[in-house]
C-alpha cells in the first residue's frame, strides 16, 4: 500500500514538472526574439519570420519529428534547426527547457512556442503565418 501512494506521489510530482515546463515556455510568446548572430539574426531583426527547430539527437519525439523538418526546410528557407547539445547558448536565451520545441519569431518577437512532437500540418500553418 506505501508503494502505491509513493509511485502515485512520484507520478503526481512528475506531472507538474511537465505543466511547469510547459506553462514557462508559453510565457515566452510576446516577448521580443534574443539577440542572435548570423543568418538567424539577421532575419529576426530584418523582420522577417523565423522558425526555430530545437532538438536533441537522443530525443525519441526528436527523431520522429525532424524527418519532417527535413522536408520541410527544403522548401522554406526560414527554418533554423538548433541542436541543443550543441548550441545550448541559443536555447537557454529562447528559454527552452525541453525537446522537441519549436519556436515561431516574426517582427522579433516570439509568436508560437510549442513542445513536443507537432504534424506537417501544423509546421505548415505555422509557417504559413511567417
Amino acid at each position: 500500500m506505501i508503494v502505491l501512494y509513493i509511485v502515485g506521489g512520484l507520478v503526481v510530482l512528475f506531472l507538474l514538472f511537465q505543466y511547469s515546463m510547459v506553462f514557462k515556455m508559453r510565457l515566452q510568446k510576446g516577448k521580443p526574439a534574443p539577440t542572435l548572430s548570423g543568418k538567424a539574426g539577421r532575419a529576426i531583426q530584418e523582420g522577417k519570420g523565423v522558425l526555430f527547430y530545437f532538438y536533441s539527437p537522443g530525443c525519441r519525439a526528436c527523431k520522429q519529428m525532424t524527418p519532417t523538418i527535413e522536408k520541410l526546410s527544403k522548401n522554406h528557407k526560414s527554418i533554423v534547426k538548433i541542436d541543443i547539445s550543441l548550441d545550448m547558448t541559443t536555447a537557454k536565451k529562447f528559454g527552452v527547457m525541453g525537446t522537441p520545441a519549436t519556436v515561431l519569431v516574426q517582427a522579433g518577437k516570439i509568436v508560437e512556442f510549442l513542445v513536443g512532437p507537432q504534424t506537417e500540418d501544423k509546421l505548415l500553418a505555422l509557417l504559413g503565418k511567417s
